[in-house]
């Protein structure tokens, strides 16, 4: 978080053009006094620093975040993260001004690379179609990495926030829906880079938070796809479950029970036709 925290500071226009720079800690029982000292020493940099009473998980945690602040476009950023170039603010709003999609920009999404070896971070490209889609520098999409992007504010305020019943997994898929329901696209673009700390060996998911991935995928196709893509994401997401988790069948028995009673529990706000041939024609991936 430190790193990152130096890194806006050192941004082009950095005084200018951000009017809030919100930092929540979300009851982590790390020390960030580093960071709180360092943030003392900017007063030219609105930097506010919030202490969550709970941990909130990520959608709340992110809603939390949201609610504390009023700027026109939000930028969100994971805390093992820097952005590379110095001008990727001006560059962002130059994204933002571009007319150069049939629907307005809801969020541009952020090229992601790995810190350490500056290869492109391959589950942080919003799009399934990874080798379709790895070198182009813009595309109109369907999703987005939720650490690596930004948001205006007013696309939040039609759709809605992040899901507070997702503790951990797959809340922007949920957003997603809804923002392009409401007619906005969601864009990719290669001007903005994201450094991430994150090992190009990537992380082992645990079973729980695998689980939340699987039960959360499922009830986002419930509640705006047709049916059909709910029972092909249910079972999928199971068998993605079993792989990952090295056959946890205790687990596996448990997330069937929740994804079994999604019907019964939520409620369907199916998106409309615009949206589904908006869906197709940037080739989402709607089975799974």
């Amino acid at each position: 978080m430190l790193a990152l925290a130096k890194n806006i500071t050192l941004l082009d226009k950095a005084t200018d053009l951000l009017e809030e720079v919100i930092i929540v800690n979300n009851a982590s029982t790390t020390d960030y006094s580093l960071v709180e000292s360092f943030l003392i020493t900017q007063p030219h940099i609105p930097f506010r620093y919030i202490h969550a009473t709970e941990n909130l998980g990520v959608a709340r945690g992110r809603n939390f975040a949201l609610q504390q602040g009023t700027a026109p476009i939000i930028i969100m950023l994971d805390d093992d993260s820097e952005l590379q170039g110095k001008d990727s603010l001006t560059e962002l709003i130059k994204e933002f001004e571009q007319h150069n999609t049939e629907r307005p920009k809801a969020i541009v999404s952020f090229k992601v690379l790995y810190f350490e070896n500056l290869q492109m971070q391959a589950n942080a490209l919003p799009h399934k179609k990874f080798e379709n889609y790895k070198d182009k520098s813009f595309f109109p999409t369907y999703y987005y990495a939720g650490g690596a992007h930004a948001i205006r504010r007013e696309a939040m305020e039609k759709a809605g926030l992040y899901p507070e019943d997702f503790f951990y997994g797959m809340e922007e898929y949920d957003l997603s829906y809804r923002i392009l329901e409401a007619g906005y696209s969601i864009v990719y673009s290669d001007k903005i880079v994201m450094l991430h700390k994150e090992s190009p060996l990537g992380r082992t998911t645990k079973r729980e938070k695998m689980r939340m991935m699987w039960v959360n995928k499922s009830k986002v196709a419930w509640r705006y796809l047709p049916q059909k893509y709910f029972y092909s994401t249910a079972f999928m997401w199971s068998m993605e479950y079993l792989r990952k988790s090295t056959f946890d069948f205790i687990g596996f028995v448990k997330g069937w029970r929740e994804v079994s009673a999604i019907p019964s529990a939520e409620k369907r706000e199916t998106v409309g036709s615009e949206t589904m041939k908006y869906l197709k024609k940037v080739e989402a991936r709607l089975w799974y």
